[in-house]
C-alpha cells in the first residue's frame, strides 16, 4: 500500500476505535520543547498539558471588575502551556513587558498541579487529583482584554501570550498539604497591592476542578490559576513584584523593557 494511504488508514481505524490521539509512529520533521515547571525538594519537573484560569473568583475582585459575585457562575479561560515562564525561589526573574499593551496588569494566584485526570470528577474527590502547588501570577494586557470585550470578541490576546504565567516550584502536596486558607500577598516596588485570604474564594480549589472536568477531559499535567483577589493593577518596566502565598516561597519578578 502506498504509504500516504497506508497512513491515512492508520488514523482512520484509530478514529473509528475511538481513540483519543491520533499518534503514529513516524518522524517528525522538527522538535518541539514540552513545557515545565520544576518540581521542589526534587531533581524531577512538571510536565505542563494545559493551563486553565478561572475569573473573578474573589467576590472583591468581581466587583472591582464589574461584575455581581453573588450569581455569576464560574467560567474559565486557558494559556498556551508554553507560556509558563519559571521563577525560582530568592531569585530575582526579569519578565519582559509585552508588545501592544499600556496597561499591564498582575493577578496573583494560587496554582494547582494534577497529576490525575477525569470527567465529572465529584468535588469530594477533586483534590485526589491534585500533585503540587504553586505560587503564580496571571499576567494581564488589560486594555487589550477590554477592548476585546467591549467588541463582544474573543479577548486571547489579553491573556494568552509569551511568559503571561510566572510560576514558581510546584510543592508536592504530601509536603505542604493542601491550601483552603492563608494569607495571599503581592507588594509592588514595596507597597502591599494585594492582600487576602485564600478562603475568600468564591470557588474552592476542588469545585474547580469538579466544574472544569464537566466541559473537558482533565488529565495530568493540567495547571489551574485559582484566582486572584481585589485590587489588581498596572506595572511598567522597573517595576519590582513580589508574591507571596502562606506556605509556600516568595515568587520576585521585575518587569523589564
Amino acid at each position: 500500500m502506498h504509504r500516504r494511504h497506508a497512513l491515512g488508514a492508520a488514523i482512520t481505524g484509530l478514529a473509528a476505535a475511538g481513540c483519543a490521539s491520533t499518534t503514529v509512529a513516524s518522524a517528525s520533521p522538527f522538535s518541539v520543547a514540552q513545557p515545565v515547571v520544576p518540581i521542589a525538594g526534587s531533581s524531577e519537573v512538571f510536565p505542563v498539558r494545559r493551563i486553565y484560569c478561572i475569573g473573578r473568583n474573589y467576590a472583591a475582585h468581581a466587583r472591582e471588575m464589574g461584575s455581581d459575585p453573588t450569581r455569576e457562575p464560574p467560567f474559565f479561560f486557558q494559556k498556551p502551556s508554553d507560556a509558563v515562564q519559571f521563577v525560582a525561589p530568592g531569585v530575582l526573574t526579569p519578565h519582559p513587558y509585552p508588545t501592544l499593551t499600556r496597561n499591564y496588569h498582575y493577578e496573583l494566584e494560587l496554582v494547582a498541579a494534577l497529576h490525575k485526570g477525569g470527567r465529572n470528577v465529584p468535588v469530594e474527590k477533586a483534590l485526589e487529583l491534585v500533585y503540587g502547588y504553586a505560587v503564580g501570577l496571571d499576567m494581564t494586557r488589560r486594555d487589550l482584554q477590554r477592548g476585546m470585550g467591549d467588541q463582544k470578541k474573543p479577548w486571547e490576546i489579553g491573556k494568552s501570550f509569551d511568559r503571561s504565567a510566572p510560576i514558581g516550584p510546584i510543592h508536592r502536596v504530601a509536603q505542604v498539604g493542601h491550601f483552603t486558607q492563608g494569607a495571599i500577598t503581592l507588594k509592588v516596588n514595596g507597597v502591599t497591592k494585594q492582600d487576602a485570604n485564600l478562603n475568600q474564594m468564591i470557588w474552592s480549589v476542588a469545585e474547580q476542578i469538579a466544574q472544569l472536568s464537566q466541559a473537558f477531559e482533565l488529565m495530568p499535567g493540567d495547571l489551574i490559576f485559582s484566582g486572584t483577589p481585589e485590587n489588581v493593577g498596572p506595572v511598567i518596566p522597573g517595576d519590582l513584584m513580589e508574591g507571596s502565598i502562606a506556605g509556600l516561597p516568595g515568587l520576585s519578578v521585575k518587569v523589564v523593557a
